[in-house]
């Protein structure tokens, strides 16, 4: 018989989709109660980005859909008695006096986070006409706009538009303790914001495939010798393609700001105070009739890390357990416990010290979504005393890293070992010489480096949950690449070479103790 009280139960619960003003009346209702996208978006638990593609035509759905349109209802609401005289939202842009030592955070204050500009000004990232701004920079809000660079871009910057954000004032040291030492002048000497000129390559991919040819030719045709010769040169031929990958772009990558002492080493061989939460775990017993593991190597970990959230200019200082998505950094956290140590790492690494630590934004992000239901509340959340951030942007490697995509695709596709070893050691070394290194002293942006390198650290804890989550158990995970996992791997992941795919580096039999 028909369960008819189950019936009654689903069309009592079934609700209708909320209707929605068009596209123009949104953000105009937003504007008219002077709300910035920022303000809207942590009050629906969305990003800004979220709500400027709301703005321009994308609808919710769901429990969102249900909360934006309440917004939209109580903002019409609250406008109606104005209905006579057109509202005139006040400038986004108020002085802002000093901030107040005496409260909590001391961030200073900065520019609207993420609203229109009254007329379009050059994309921070690729020069090319932004109509919006996050966090104080033009920027486009959306990454399919932001690939197309203005072919004559202008050689200085924009006067809104600085190419490096000034220092912060010295922050409030909380009376905690867990309080470093706040930050001054770096040891290391800073040189003078410059622009660099664009250099005209031609097409970028014509670079590399210069650089190779020269290098064969040079050697008479020793793949080898070249490819040595190749490696030699990688990082200084890196820094001249990411020249050419951004060219019109109004960041200048070079400017090195001042940076807090945490992301100072120490002594000459020492290391800093930022965590980057490396896993280097081994499961230590498997499940019953296991035996066979694959060894799986995760391609091109550092390549796929430069697509990250990068922070543009001076880092600020703040406390307290806030969180911004539009802000990147690195944080103070104590982290929570993990208890799921015999069959998933920890995603902190192999930290053994207990308290508060430092930790880089995709680190934090991490364990931020893993107490979210839709990873089934695996840990709380991370609390966060205090901060180092700034206004962030996936997009500051992304024409510079598709280009090495394509080339390393290419060399793959028509068997070229010298190019693909090239193109390899560009953007492996290219990563691991942000930092204080001698090999590169062109960029320094230790934190960048952290942050990168921690992006490639979280992509291979996501790839082990999605074995886990898919029933297959996870015996190993080792650095940014290696992945050992136990029975029928391909139900998860594709062989091949391109990097979104794995290749097998091993397949062993466990120990008869270890089954």
């Amino acid at each position: 018989m028909t369960d008819f009280n189950a019936i009654d139960a689903l069309l009592a619960g079934a609700r209708q989709q909320p209707g929605l003003p068009p596209a123009g009346q949104r953000r105009a209702l937003r504007q008219a109660l002077n709300l910035s996208r920022t303000q809207v978006a942590q009050a629906l638990g969305v990003s800004p980005s979220t709500v400027g593609g709301w703005e321009q035509g994308r609808d919710p759905s769901g429990e969102i859909r249900e909360k934006y349109a309440y917004f939209l209802a109580g903002a019409q609401e609250r406008l109606r008695p104005q209905a006579d005289t057109p509202p005139h939202p006040v400038s986004p842009h108020p002085a802002a006096g000093p901030p107040d030592s005496s409260t909590p955070t001391a961030r200073p204050a900065a520019p609207a986070e993420d609203e229109p500009l009254p007329a379009p000004q050059p994309c921070v990232l690729c020069g090319a006409p932004a109509t919006d701004q996050v966090e104080g920079y033009p920027q486009h809000l959306h990454p399919d706009d932001c690939t197309h660079p203005t072919p004559n871009p202008p050689t200085t910057p924009h006067p809104e538009t600085p190419a490096s954000a000034p220092a912060p004032p010295p922050p409030t040291t909380p009376t905690t303790p867990t309080t470093p030492a706040t930050p001054s002048p770096p040891t290391r000497p800073q040189p003078a914001t410059r622009h660099r000129s664009p250099h005209h390559h031609g097409r970028t991919p014509e670079l590399i495939a210069r650089a190779v040819h020269e290098a064969l030719d040079t050697h008479g045709g020793d793949l080898k010798a070249a490819t040595a010769e190749l490696q030699r040169r990688a990082i200084p031929d890196a820094m001249a393609l990411l020249d050419a990958c951004r060219t019109g772009a109004r960041y200048d990558i070079v400017g090195h700001p001042p940076l807090p002492d945490i992301l100072r080493k120490k002594s000459a061989h020492g290391a800093d105070e930022v965590w980057e939460a490396r896993p280097h775990w081994a499961r230590h017993e498997a499940p019953p009739g296991t035996t066979d593991v694959t060894a799986l190597d995760i391609n091109g970990a550092y390549l796929s890390a430069l697509k990250t959230h990068l922070p543009l200019g001076a880092l600020e200082y703040s406390t307290g357990n806030v969180h911004s998505r539009r802000r990147s950094g690195i944080h103070l956290i104590t982290p929570p416990e993990w208890d799921h140590h015999p069959y998933l790492p920890n995603p902190l690494g192999n930290r053994e010290e207990p308290g508060p630590v430092w930790v880089t934004e995709p680190t934090l992000r991490l364990l931020q979504r893993l107490a979210t239901p839709q990873y089934g509340h695996l840990c709380d959340p991370p609390v966060i005393h205090e901060s180092f951030t700034s206004g962030s942007t996936e997009q500051l490697f992304e024409k510079f890293r598709q280009t090495l995509r394509d080339a390393r695709e290419k060399a793959i596709n028509e068997e070229d070992e010298v190019t693909l070893e090239y193109v390899k050691s560009m953007y492996s070394k290219f990563v691991s010489t942000m930092g204080e290194s001698n090999y590169n002293r062109e960029l320094y942006r230790p934190d960048w480096m952290h942050i990168i390198r921690s992006q490639a650290f979280v992509n291979l804890w996501l790839k082990a949950h999605k074995a886990h989550t898919a029933g297959l158990p996870v015996m190993r995970v080792m650095g940014t690449d290696e992945l050992h996992i136990a029975g029928d791997w391909r139900q998860v992941f594709t062989e091949g070479r391109d990097v979104s795919q794995v290749k097998v580096k091993d397949v062993y039999t466990l120990p008869a103790g270890r089954r």
